[in-house]
């Protein structure tokens, strides 16, 4: 068994060439990419990075602007679509993919099919998105099977509540747009022939939650709450999970569900979760995972989990104090480690941190730290080298080291991230410093990888090949690495009490399984090099079975080998680490 690692992609950004990158630009004018672009050259190389899985972003039809009518497929309404390209968490026919991707339109399913096999024939797995807590304002799910109903479809809208209803309503309110403010307007106002047309009778709960039927501009208000038999007093309509459950199989879930009657979101979830699995998905990213009760996701993951044993659940949940609910009794296989280890080193990147509190918060976790799925980037997350974060993608490489070897858990890396992307543009809704997820836009640093689409990196700098060239390292010994998987022991905290010159920029742990030994040392500082006799304790020693003497070890990412002295059960070996500079040290 070893590490996994996933590559996000944004799907329609990745083979995009266009480098116009006009604010508000059209699909013309700035260009798209399309599930073509992932040709096996492409997957190849995405493989060769170090990569396990693909979560292919904004796979399922959502909003957009852009004029299909001609596939049949109907215009969406600028003031309930957030930029031009629409955002990819607004739902609108979870039954089809967004035809943005495709070549034909007309057969823009069949186009993602043939992409699942080329992804899987390159030795990848893939993930897509499933957004539970909210769908499009204008969601219609035109493509929904015969014999099942869209979301909506069988509603009571008299009723503010309904345990079947998929939405909540206001009753006798007709929705209102938000007041644009700041100097926004859908389309950067722009005329369109559906502007002001767009009717919602009784309006619907915000995505966010807002129960006002003119929402704010900060809410989400292109889309609409999900009902999953939560009253709106906050108490459940259904069977709540015993707490023993926190500790049984997916398959106890399972049977737990299985005579008990549940909400129509619930089966219309379970429902499409499964037909992605057989379409040959592999698992799922799920958005905001944590503002939908843990009792769903019992049931759903464990349908999920029946259908296939090894498909992978990732989750976005960002309250501490909620993540051994949503494992243990929800049955998700990752969460999003933000706001421990990802705040954490972001703190240290920054200049501000000392590297004394990243082991105290993997101890923290310790009894879960397999399923807190690390990153430095994602859609949501600013860029590294944008201004705003760290001004240098170099920053990255130690806190990548960390986040790649500290723990059992998975890698997750943003694509353009192992480029240095800084995400300059001024793309039309939103801002700087995130890659647009809302517009038709270049992504600059990467399409210099993407090379016309050769996919081989001929317009990189030095400086962008290399920091590429370190992942690709650090990626592939990530996933092949069996102490990675293995026993951990902090070395940090004795180095500080014992060693001369070591200090609170620099991090330091051991892994070991069976015969494999690694030794990390990570220094943060962007501008110091530091020099020192690193030291590992006794027990280490111990556990290593290391005799008294000399031992050799050889860096894992770029070669070099350094000896290891061991005398009286202490060994030590001389450590000249420059600024952002790694070691992953092999006992050999």
């Amino acid at each position: 068994m070893y590490k996994d690692v996933v590559y996000q992609v944004f799907t329609r950004l990745f083979g995009n060439v266009n480098t116009t990158n006009k604010p508000w630009g059209t699909i013309k004018e700035n260009g798209v990419g399309k599930f073509s672009d992932f040709t096996p050259k492409a997957l190849k190389e995405i493989k060769n990075l170090g990569v396990t899985y693909i979560w292919y972003t904004g796979v399922p039809h959502h909003a957009l602007i852009n004029d299909y009518t001609d596939n049949g497929i109907s215009n969406d309404f600028p003031e309930v679509v957030k930029g031009r390209a629409g955002s990819p968490y607004a739902v609108k026919d979870y039954y089809n993919v967004n035809p943005d991707l495709a070549d034909n339109p007309d057969k823009r399913l069949n186009e993602f099919k043939a992409l699942i096999k080329r992804t899987h024939k390159a030795g990848l797995k893939l993930i897509i998105d499933i957004v539970p807590n909210h769908v499009a304002r204008n969601y219609e799910g035109s493509s929904t099977p015969k014999g099942l109903e869209p979301f909506g479809a069988a509603d009571d809208t008299s009723v503010e509540y309904a345990r079947d209803n998929n939405f909540y309503y206001i009753p006798g309110e007709e929705f209102q747009t938000p007041e644009w403010r700041d100097g926004y307007l859908p389309l950067a106002g722009e005329k369109s022939a559906l502007e002001g047309k767009f009717v919602e009778n009784p309006a619907r709960w915000t995505g966010n939650g807002s129960r006002l039927a003119k929402p704010d501009f900060n809410d989400w208000y292109e889309t609409v709450k999900i009902n999953y038999g939560v009253r709106p007093d906050g108490s459940y309509d259904f069977d709540v999970l015993p707490v023993e459950y926190e500790n049984k199989s997916y398959s106890e879930h399972y049977s737990f569900w299985a005579n008990k009657s549940v909400p129509s979101s619930w089966v219309k979830f379970k429902d499409i979760a499964l037909y992605w699995l057989k379409m040959g998905v592999d698992g799922f990213r799920y958005d905001m995972a944590e503002m939908v009760p843990v009792e769903f996701w019992s049931y759903m993951n464990s349908h999920i989990k029946m259908e296939n044993a090894d498909a992978f659940l990732m989750a976005e949940v960002y309250n501490p104090n909620e993540y051994r609910n949503f494992i243990k009794k929800g049955k998700m296989d990752y969460l999003y480690d933000k706001v421990e280890m990802y705040d954490s080193l972001k703190h240290i990147m920054q200049g501000h941190g000392w590297t004394d509190h990243i082991p105290v918060v993997k101890k923290g976790t310790e009894d879960i730290e397999h399923h807190l799925l690390h990153f430095l980037e994602n859609h949501d997350e600013q860029r590294i080298a944008s201004p705003d974060f760290a001004g240098d993608a170099e920053r990255g490489k130690p806190a990548m080291v960390v986040s790649a070897t500290m723990t059992t858990a998975p890698l997750m890396v943003y694509f353009g991230q192992e480029v240095g992307e800084p995400a300059a543009e001024h793309a039309g809704f939103g801002s700087p410093t995130r890659t647009s997820i809302f517009d038709y836009i270049g992504v600059p640093h990467f399409q210099r990888w993407v090379n016309n689409k050769k996919f081989d990196g001929g317009q990189l700098s030095e400086k962008e090949a290399a920091l590429r060239d370190f992942y690709q390292r650090l990626l592939n010994l990530t996933i092949s690495s069996k102490a990675l998987m293995g026993e951990y022991q902090d070395i940090h905290f004795y180095n500080r009490e014992h060693t001369e010159f070591y200090n609170h920029h620099v991090l330091s742990y051991v892994r070991w399984k069976d015969d494999e030994k690694l030794i990390v040392i990570s220094n943060f500082h962007a501008f110091d090099w530091f020099g020192f006799d690193l030291t590992l304790p006794n027990d280490v020693v111990q556990n290593w079975g290391l005799s008294d003497g000399e031992h050799t070890i050889e860096d894992r990412l770029y070669g070099g080998q350094k000896a290891l002295n061991v005398e009286h059960g202490v060994a030590k070996v001389r450590i000249d680490v420059n600024p952002l500079e790694s070691f992953i040290f092999q006992l050999i």
